[in-house]
């Protein structure tokens, strides 16, 4: 089994670095460092993970083709593997368009943007089986004059079956965000869809069950703090992933009322037990239950993602000398 951490680019270098240090110490084999525009950048932070760690491998999840061209994001992911000594992992996404609006960027052709930028990064990174498949707009002297010395893997961010179909085409993985953790089965099927559709083998692709999880010694301040994420989110997710947790958008709609009048801890003391099943909280042993689940679904790899628990440090500690111990101890 692959374990990872997921955190945002909102945490201050001090507190990552620390976070990292811990998660390297209890034997996680990733941590991703999100790069949400106008947050801090997750370049840079990656740039002292790299300095501050020595095992733990470092992915950004995710960049989009639209706000940097993808000869930067290659040019950026080849320095950062020369840095971690060939630990970076590079998650593309086509971003979101709510996001790239602040910045009066567009995001057309999302989908075939997304699947350009997969085979030029992964061609200019060293991929064997797309090596010089550039798209015809790259010029003739398009190639890194910095090559890293091993390919760099590339991630697809992704939720809609045709964005996973296309990773599982173009990618070395794919990173779904699972809401709930359960659609996973789903997720991984348009994946290998897409992997059987090129002719490729399962075991080429990286999939992780890529959740929202909030551990604390106190229940319902771990409850409390997941809460507030999916309250802020709410009017966000998909229609069709909601449904398979039995909710509709509209089920949200007094959630919203009360974050726009009264502010986020209102609306996240509104969400209800339906919502919350969204990600994964409560005990240790609930966490590890719902874990093992996912596994009997075939996953081979969990990802741990924000809020993590109201204290992100103690989450840590948890998820380390807790979860994965208990996970361990019955094997998938």
């Amino acid at each position: 089994m692959t374990y990872s951490l997921r955190v945002n680019n909102d945490l201050d270098v001090a507190t990552l670095v620390d976070l990292a240090q811990r998660a390297e110490r209890h034997g996680f084999d990733q941590l991703w460092v999100s790069n949400d525009l106008f947050l801090r950048s997750a370049p840079v932070l990656l740039g002292v993970l790299a300095a501050k760690t020595e095992r733990i491998r470092l992915g950004v999840g995710i960049m989009n083709p639209y706000s940097v061209h993808v000869a930067e994001i290659a040019m950026m992911a080849a320095t950062m593997q020369e840095a971690t000594g060939g630990r970076f992992l590079l998650g593309l996404a086509a971003g979101s368009a709510e996001f790239l609006a602040w910045a009066g960027i567009e995001r057309p052709r999302p989908l075939t943007r997304t699947a350009e930028a997969v085979t030029a990064a992964r061609a200019l990174l060293g991929a064997r089986d797309v090596r010089g498949e550039l798209p015809e707009w790259f010029g003739p002297s398009a190639e890194l004059r910095v090559p890293p010395a091993a390919p760099v893997p590339v991630y697809v961010g992704g939720m809609s079956p045709k964005m996973l179909e296309m990773a599982g085409r173009l990618a070395d993985g794919a990173l779904p965000l699972l809401y709930p953790p359960e659609h996973f089965a789903d997720a991984r099927a348009q994946v290998l869809r897409g992997a059987e559709d090129a002719g490729r083998s399962p075991d080429e692709i990286d999939i992780p069950a890529c959740f929202w999880v909030s551990v604390a010694d106190d229940a319902e301040e771990a409850r409390l703090a997941l809460a507030a994420k999916i309250a802020y989110y709410g009017p966000s997710f998909a229609p069709y992933l909601l449904t398979r947790a039995g909710l509709a958008i509209e089920d949200f709609a007094p959630v919203t009322a009360a974050l726009e009048g009264e502010g986020l801890d209102a609306a996240a003391r509104l969400v209800d037990d339906r919502m919350l099943a969204l990600g994964v909280t409560g005990s240790v042993a609930q966490v590890v239950e719902r874990c093992r689940s996912l596994r009997e679904m075939g996953a081979t790899h969990l990802s741990f993602g924000p809020p993590l628990g109201p204290d992100v440090r103690q989450a840590v500690d948890v998820l380390g000398t807790e979860v994965l111990p208990a996970l361990a101890a019955v094997p998938g």
